[in-house]
């Protein structure tokens, strides 16, 4: 019995109806980070819903680029490297964190999240993660289930011609 546990679990994380499967199904939720413009949009019901300016990060490399997943998600975010409560005016996460898995971290380490700063967004300035405005990020909040796939990427590509690429838009 331990052994058909392993493989119905095998099958299912690499079916294309798993939703922490390759790539998003077209009509899924989608991100998709362009460096190169410093926007984030969502994807959902095969458009583009929103773009928003994004910060990335300072050098080309702090941004990790790639297909990730979605792992955690948190209201007022606990800023961890100066211990900074959620809630906290001085926290640089802002209102919303959105965690993915990029360089084999567990959504902790990189993700989207708000700003006490709100003149930094558009600019490379971050340590890595993706900043938005705490509106942004709060609204982008409730559309983004976790195991939602996230594409980073530096691209003179449209977000349309990226979407359909990762299967996201038809």
């Amino acid at each position: 019995m331990p052994g058909f546990i392993f493989v119905l679990l095998a099958a299912l994380t690499f079916s294309p109806i798993w939703p922490l499967g390759p790539n998003p199904l077209p009509g899924d939720p989608f991100i998709i980070v362009n460096k190169q413009t410093n926007e984030v949009a969502l994807i959902n019901d095969n458009r583009v819903q929103t773009i928003v300016s994004a910060a990335t990060g300072k050098t080309e490399d702090l941004t990790p680029e790639g297909l990730f997943t979605i792992t955690v998600k948190a209201p007022d975010p606990y800023y961890r490297k100066k211990d900074i409560p959620g809630g906290n005016p001085d926290n640089p996460l802002g209102t919303r964190w959105i965690g993915f898995d990029a360089k084999d971290t567990d959504g902790r380490t990189y993700g989207i999240h708000g700003t006490n700063d709100p003149a930094s967004i558009g600019k490379k300035v971050s340590q890595g993660c993706i900043r938005i405005q705490n509106e942004a990020v709060e609204s982008l909040y409730d559309y983004i289930p976790l195991g939602t796939k996230i594409l980073v990427t530096s691209s003179a590509k449209s977000f349309i011609e990226l979407g359909k690429e990762h299967g996201a838009i038809k």
